[in-house]
């Protein structure tokens, strides 16, 4: 039986999944109803961001484990790769 990160990687081909990756900062900021939260992971210099309605305790210093995949922002007429986590869970 296939775990549900494996069938995610199946069903959707441009999904990226990294495990025990280390968090070195984890922001969390307001945006209406939701929290945006913006996590950097070591050795990488893309963010990796994500939305939930509530916030979380800090995940800095953390090891956890991501499904995302790549993502391009346009801030200020710069193209910038991001990260979209659609799984994040402490290892």
């Amino acid at each position: 039986m296939k775990s549900p990160v494996d069938r995610l990687l199946i069903k959707h081909e441009n999904l990226v999944h990294s495990e025990r990756v280390k968090v070195v900062s984890h922001t969390q900021r307001d945006d209406g109803d939701w929290v945006i939260h913006t996590l950097m992971i070591e050795g990488c210099d893309a963010p990796f961001k994500f939305r939930r309605k509530k916030k979380y305790r800090s995940l800095k210093g953390q090891r956890v484990n991501m499904t995302y995949y790549p993502e391009i922002e346009i801030v200020a007429g710069f193209e910038i790769e991001t990260m979209k986590v659609v799984r994040v869970k402490r290892d």
